[in-house]
């Protein structure tokens, strides 16, 4: 019997600017995950932090009902959040961004709120998964700017939609898997300072998923590091799972002989 699972790799680093690192994340053989805390004094690592915290309790096993189970973790983590904004009212507006990859038999059930990215590598192809919440995506899809306008636009780390203590839906995607499928998840801490050109290369050339997060990261600090960023690299690779019940039984039955022939040897001297 055979089942997909991630072949992952992680990196972050607090970047050459901030003081603390802001981000979250998560590399499992089922869920990838990254969070990018918001609101600096109001406590975005905390954010970050129990969100990541809540998508855990997915990470072992595989999907039944993916955005059901992907929505209940995203409300579970938006009532720890708001309850910690009740217990420390100084950090009324912290919130986060979430983007998760959950490998399932056939498919990858992706959740995705605000900023951080996923990107998909399938042979030739390399494609942006998920779309930006961020006043930047909402001027290019208005057609005020251009992608490429977009890259340097002075709001571009401004979003639009965050998980916090207050109501906002999530995305949720559905996604054929296939083995050799790479996709990476990242911050914005890489996302504003290499561009996807860049990106696609290191994903490429570097053939081992934590060699190519910890070349992602050298690239943002390489252009100047002015925030965190995390980035996590998952291939998607088929493992063979063997049966407990028939290994445990045949050992079972192996002990028996050997103790047979033991007590036959024995009561013939």
């Amino acid at each position: 019997m055979t089942e997909l699972r991630w072949r992952y790799g992680a990196a972050t680093d607090v970047g050459k600017v901030r003081d603390l690192n802001e981000d979250s994340h998560l590399a499992s053989r089922r869920l990838l995950a990254v969070a990018d805390g918001v609101g600096g004094a109001a406590a975005g690592e905390v954010a970050s932090g129990v969100t990541i915290a809540e998508v855990t309790r997915l990470a072992r096993r595989p999907p039944v009902e993916p955005e059901a189970e992907l929505g209940e973790v995203v409300e579970s983590a938006r009532a720890r959040i708001r309850a910690a904004v009740e217990e420390n009212p100084e950090s009324e507006g912290m919130a986060t961004t979430l983007t998760g990859l959950w490998l399932g038999d056939d498919s990858v059930d992706i959740v995705h709120i605000g900023d951080s990215r996923a990107y998909q590598l399938r042979g030739e192809d390399f494609v942006q998964v998920t779309v930006d919440d961020s006043y930047v995506q909402h001027l290019v899809d208005e057609g005020a700017i251009s992608p490429d306008e977009a890259l340097d636009h002075p709001y571009k780390s401004v979003v639009t939609r965050v998980l916090q203590a207050n109501p906002a839906p999530a995305h949720f995607e559905t996604r054929p898997a296939e083995i050799g499928d790479r996709y990476m998840l990242c911050s914005d801490g890489l996302s504003d300072v290499v561009d996807d050109a860049a990106i696609e290369s290191a994903l490429r050339d570097f053939t081992a998923p934590q060699a190519a997060a910890d070349e992602l990261v050298r690239l943002a600090l390489e252009n100047g590091g002015p925030d965190n960023v995390s980035v996590v690299v998952g291939d998607v690779t088929e493992h063979r799972r063997f049966k407990r019940w028939p290994w445990m039984a045949a050992t079972a039955a192996a002990v028996l002989v050997v103790a047979a022939i033991a007590l036959g040897l024995a009561l013939r001297n």
